[in-house]
């Protein structure tokens, strides 16, 4: 495989990872502008996702085996063409029944990515940390532009153009990752560029088993903060933002992009220390960070924050080369389906539990010491891996 079909191939699925995330991120922010278009509760509203997001996690499963099976970037430019079909059915949807089909549509075609997408790019990767950092900007990047771009999209042409423009762009990439398939200009290596040391079986189960705690952990983490942070930012900081949903949206599009930056740290470190400290620390100070956002108003409460999703994303290069080191490569795309079966598939345990939160207390300060909680679960669960004896790797030059 040559550099710069790597880089090609790098370069799509980093458009993927960016359009998945911002397109199971956006609803958060149109659920908004539906609240009044609708007439309805934004706890009843935001429920609309919840088939959604559990077919994100069911469905990636079988997207994982298929690739194993057949294509790599094949399944990447069907999940493209899917998201921007999935997109219009939404934007065309007359009524709360038939968004919840587009929505469930949506979720899908989002699942092939992150058991494909992910194993694509660790497949491909000389210094995979540096390349799953990358990867990891464009996600965090996606979850900022589905604030501003979708909040912006609402307030200049109405919510149904918040879908309409997105699943238009997303159709068009998969047209060309498909040109790109045909004329051999992206690779689908069977073969590891940086194969990694032969584990026990005992370990190599042993690891899995309690990557399965942390990522519950991180997954409901995740999932709760990315839905429950456009309506924190809705509630306490009214006087700074004023109304509409580009306000908000704006928020949002800071916190992320602000954060997605520390994927690149957290890959830079994956590549050149022991992948177990990291993971630990990082969800250490997930503990502390989220406790902060609890009872945070104003700037405290956007930095904090800020932080908390540094730490989210930080920890996912070592959380993925950990789950590679630990898996056999024949069936890496398989067990990267299983993570995210249950990553993805905690999305509907953790937006009933924000939709819960708001209902019963109407605020979500109860909602971030839970949070603290599962991260302390985590870092409780992570302190039993394995161990690693490794010298730091030497990142190739380009």
């Amino acid at each position: 495989m040559s550099v710069w079909q790597a880089r090609l191939s790098l370069g799509f699925s980093c458009l993927g990872h960016a359009y998945m995330h911002m397109l199971t991120a956006f609803f958060f922010v149109i659920v908004l502008a539906l609240e009044a278009e609708w007439g309805r509760p934004f706890h009843e509203l935001i429920g609309l996702w919840t088939l959604g997001s559990l077919l994100v996690g069911l469905c990636a499963l079988p997207a994982g085996w298929l690739a194993d099976r057949w294509s790599a970037p094949g399944m990447i430019a069907i999940m493209f063409l899917g998201m921007g079909a999935a997109c219009w059915l939404c934007g065309l949807a007359p009524s709360p029944d038939a968004m919840i089909l587009g929505l469930a549509a949506l979720g899908v075609f989002a699942a092939i990515y992150h058991p494909v997408g992910i194993a694509w790019v660790v497949r491909c990767a000389e210094a995979r940390g540096k390349a799953l950092g990358i990867n990891g900007i464009f996600g965090g990047l996606g979850v900022g532009a589905a604030g501003v771009i979708t909040g912006g999209l609402i307030d200049g042409f109405g919510w149904r153009a918040a879908f309409f423009v997105p699943g238009t762009i997303s159709i068009l990439t998969g047209l060309a990752l498909l040109l790109c398939i045909a004329r051999g200009w992206v690779a689908d290596p069977k073969e590891d560029r940086t194969p990694e040391p032969t584990h026990s079986r005992a370990d190599m189960l042993r690891a899995f088993l309690i990557l399965l705690v942390t990522m519950f952990c991180v997954g409901f983490i995740f999932h709760a903060t990315q839905t429950a942070f456009p309506k924190v930012f809705d509630l306490r900081l009214a006087d700074m933002l004023g109304e509409g949903a580009l306000g908000v949206g704006a928020v949002v599009t800071i916190v992320y992009i602000v954060a997605a930056g520390m994927q690149v740290i957290g890959g830079h470190l994956a590549d050149r220390y022991p992948l177990k400290p990291i993971y630990l620390a990082g969800l250490l100070c997930q503990v502390i960070i989220l406790a902060a956002v609890a009872t945070a108003f104003g700037l405290p409460l956007i930095l904090s924050a800020v932080l908390s999703v540094m730490m989210s994303t930080a920890v996912l290069p070592a959380e993925n080369m950990l789950l590679a080191r630990f898996t056999p490569q024949r069936h890496r795309n398989l067990a990267f389906g299983i993570k995210f079966v249950l990553a993805f598939g905690v999305a509907p345990l953790a937006i009933w539990f924000v939709s819960w939160t708001k209902g019963t207390t109407g605020e979500f300060t109860l909602l971030f010491f839970v949070l603290a909680a599962f991260s302390s679960l985590g870092f409780l669960a992570a302190v039993l891996l394995p161990g690693e004896q490794r010298p730091p790797v030497a990142v190739p030059a380009e």
